[in-house]
């Protein structure tokens, strides 16, 4: 292992045994934001007069992404960038997160609209997880219905997360493991779009970006970092699939990007495959919002609470 950039001998901030290469930080950040660039020319992820908005956590991963983006938008005049952050109202763990992401928002003078299960659902977090268990579960989905009415309402085109190669190799895994093959189309830096003026196209801009290098470009563009877990985050299968495959790229650098190579091969053959079984997509008869049944998940989940 090098300690010198291989491309100018500065000192080096990484090296990456999956391409035999130390960086220092600024052509690391250089071509960290190249890659990145390369993904959404790619994958078209965005147009010219999109108006997108980034599901800000406050998180490293969201907030690396909301000022890559506000930077390749400055070359954009017709497009449009703002944030939306929820908060579920969790005490002593997004309040903190809030306030990272009201900062980052000052600093880059964008937007930041905030969306509160209090106001929605008319409990907190705090408040469901009183009398039920399985947070993760209860949250993700009033996550997801909140992110997509909202941005929808405040007149986004996209909605950009900031999923990165890590958090789609272990949804791959975990839907192979549990045989679910339709979940398995969905997955990809654009994934399909359901036919449904309700829907506000999902775009994973950081697919292809494993997860510590997005934190060592946090490190380097400054960004404040939220250290605090989220006292409702279960030991579920994710974890697992996640230890497995940090376990297999430490044996043999490069495994990540080889499967996720390998699954981009064969997601054509699944789409094909599946696509004609996956559940048509109708309204709720409950909210009026996306579902591919009678009811949504999220009403489901609400008539328990």
């Amino acid at each position: 292992m090098s300690n010198e950039c291989w491309k100018c001998g500065e000192p080096a901030v990484i090296h990456r045994k999956y391409e035999g290469k130390s960086w220092c930080s600024e052509h690391f950040k250089q071509q960290f934001e190249s890659l990145v660039k390369k993904t959404i020319r790619k994958e078209q992820l965005f147009e010219n007069d999109d108006k997108v908005c980034v599901a800000l956590s406050g998180g490293m991963d969201s907030s690396a992404l909301l000022i890559l983006l506000s930077e390749l938008f400055d070359d954009w005049p017709n497009a449009d960038l703002f944030a939306l952050a929820i908060d579920e109202g969790i005490e002593g763990y997004r309040d903190e997160s809030l306030a990272i992401a009201e900062k980052l928002c000052d600093r880059l003078d964008l937007n930041l609209h905030i969306a509160s299960f209090k106001e929605t659902f008319g409990k907190t977090l705090d408040d469901i997880m009183n009398d039920k268990e399985y947070g993760c579960t209860y949250c993700g989905v009033l996550r997801r219905w909140v992110l997509n009415k909202k941005s929808r309402e405040l007149g986004a085109t996209k909605l950009a997360t900031g999923h990165n190669m890590d958090d789609e190799l272990q949804s791959i895994f975990m839907n192979y493991l549990r045989g679910n093959m339709n979940r398995m189309i969905r997955l990809g830096a654009k994934p399909a779009v359901l036919q449904n003026n309700k829907f506000v196209p999902r775009v994973k801009p950081f697919r292809n970006t494993p997860e510590r290098e997005i934190a060592l470009y946090g490190r380097i563009r400054d960004i404040e970092l939220h250290q605090t877990e989220c006292p409702y985050v279960e030991n579920s299968l994710r974890f697992d699939v996640r230890d497995f495959l940090n376990e297999m790229e430490t044996k043999r650098p490069s495994t990540k990007y080889t499967a996720l190579r390998a699954f981009d091969k064969i997601l054509p053959i699944l789409e094909e495959k599946f696509s004609a079984e996956d559940p048509c997509v109708g309204e709720c008869n409950v909210c009026g919002e996306i579902t591919s049944g009678e009811v949504c998940k999220t009403c489901e989940l609400r008539e328990r609470i």
